[in-house]
């Protein structure tokens, strides 16, 4: 199988190159590009590969720039260190979203997803199937305890998610906050990327809980959400700025 990696940051082409070879040693990494306009080129003079491996932020632009230039049937298996793009990637040949530090069982699982999906004995009734196996699935609802009661809760219906005493909550309305049995990161892989964002390592915040943003410091924006009135920590990090802004204005 022979695979093509558009990546621009070497250390992660390295490990990826390594994590491949070590989950099928028969791969063959045919050539390795790092921005938008050496992959358009190459692609037009080149044979397609059998699998892409795609960063999104690439040192020229978003990936997604390759698919506008040129008609790419390829399969592809996105690398990022971002999730906000998950449902955009899932409208090109995306077999899956894999988020760094890309890990050999992850890679493993997703090599063989792609051997499902594109093994010749696939046919237009498997289609349904294989859409339902490809996208992200999204919990729905959460148990919560309230004393001696459990009570199922939508996550529709969560503001926000946050780490308190090395516990996390779940925030329904004001002073009410449920503990949850889940990590922030585990919950940030389980919810609906579109309609929640984590602002900080310690908050997740939902869409429409956000009444209002104003611009802190050094271009950064504290976030107001009326359910936690009291809270001073809802301030977008550095490092998620720029992605939180694309997201909050999609």
């Amino acid at each position: 199988m022979k695979v093509l990696i558009i990546e621009d940051e070497r250390h992660a082409t390295d490990r990826l190159v390594r994590l491949l070879h070590d989950a099928d040693p028969s791969i063959e990494v045919c050539k390795v590009l790092g921005s938008v306009e050496s992959s358009v080129n190459w692609f037009l003079t080149n044979p397609r590969p059998d699998l892409i491996f795609m960063d999104i932020q690439l040192e020229d632009g978003l990936c997604f720039e390759i698919f506008d230039a040129i008609a790419l049937d390829t399969p592809v298996i996105f690398t990022t260190a971002y999730n906000e793009y998950t449902l955009k990637a899932f409208k090109v040949n995306s077999v899956d979203y894999l988020l760094k530090p890309v890990t050999i069982d992850e890679l493993r699982h997703s090599l063989e997803k792609y051997r499902n999906i594109h093994r010749p004995s696939v046919n237009v009734e498997h289609i349904g199937e294989l859409v339902k196996y490809m996208m992200p699935k999204t919990k729905e609802r959460f148990l919560i305890r309230i004393g001696e009661h459990i009570r199922s809760v939508p996550v529709s219906s969560i503001h926000c998610f946050f780490i308190e005493d090395r516990c996390v909550f779940a925030n329904v309305a004001v002073n009410k906050n449920y503990p949850l049995d889940y990590s922030l990161d585990k919950i940030e892989a389980m919810i609906n990327n579109a309609a929640f964002f984590r602002i900080n390592r310690n908050y997740i915040v939902h869409f429409d809980a956000i009444t209002d943003m104003v611009v802190y410091s050094s271009n950064r924006l504290k976030i107001f959400v009326d359910t936690l009135p009291d809270k001073e920590q809802l301030i977008v990090s550095r490092e998620r700025i720029a992605a939180f802004r694309r997201w909050i204005d999609r």
